[in-house]
């Protein structure tokens, strides 16, 4: 069994805590862990809520109380080794990068590691990101893996708001804003994509325990893309990942 401690957090829930640190195999056996709860015949579950090394469970105590809850999440904990994560897809998601409207931040990136902008692109969409957990605003991302060569610091005055579909930098973190909002990172372009749309059938695109691999478009591929994501008709590429060829 993984080392773990329960945290009370509330009348209505705890967190499952499995480490102090951001690594894939952290996640993976958080992953695990919620498939198996998921799985399981617990009373009075009401809400998961992975993050980057912790599950938060959300309960009815009038159903289960504390002591008996931890006692059945600990045997769930003890049989995470039969459970299978089922293989991960990469989401491929367009983005215009750079401009004065779209990247206003990508010159600042490019000039603070010592950079071109187009290396900095470069660099940017060479990766697949593990989706380590959703927050802050419906289907933000929040994205393991940026190569540090980009990594940049967050704006010294956050931004009032930030357009729906940014993408950005923030310290080692790189994410898209998935509705307008206040924001202080670095922005260095946009996808015309919905991350969140509340009138579509799954409201939020992108899945915790998914790959992100961004693609550089142009101008008239932006627009084109947008104007059929407005009608409903655009559908991002998945593919399932390669492992060996991600190493």
């Amino acid at each position: 069994m993984p080392t773990v401690r329960f945290l009370l957090t509330g009348d209505t829930s705890l967190s499952v805590e499995f480490g102090n640190e951001i690594s894939e195999e952290i996640n993976a056996q958080i992953r695990a862990f919620v498939i198996a709860l998921e799985k399981s015949d617990i009373p009075g579950l009401i809400e998961l809520v992975p993050t980057y090394r912790a599950c938060m469970v959300h309960y009815d105590p009038g159903v289960i109380t504390y002591a008996a809850l931890t006692k059945r999440l600990a045997g769930v904990l003890d049989r995470l080794d039969s459970i299978v994560i089922p293989p991960s897809d990469v989401l491929e998601i367009p983005v215009l990068y750079g401009g004065e409207e779209m990247g206003p931040d990508l010159a600042f990136v490019a000039a603070h590691a010592g950079l071109s902008e187009q290396e900095v692109v470069n660099i940017h969409t060479a990766t697949e990101y593990l989706i380590y957990m959703l927050g802050f605003t419906p289907g933000f991302t929040y994205l393991g893996g940026m190569s540090e060569r980009i990594a940049a610091p967050r704006l010294p005055q956050p931004r009032v708001r930030i357009p729906a579909g940014s993408v950005g930098i923030a310290g080692k973190q790189t994410g898209v804003y998935p509705i307008d909002s206040p924001g202080g990172w670095q922005l260095i372009g946009r996808t015309p994509v919905k991350m969140y749309d509340p009138n579509r059938e799954t409201p939020i695109l992108p899945k915790a325990g998914q790959y992100i691999r961004f693609r550089a478009v142009d101008r008239a591929e932006y627009d084109e893309i947008a104007a059929a994501a407005e009608k409903g008709e655009y559908v991002c590429r998945i593919y399932p990942r390669d492992k060996e060829a991600a190493k």
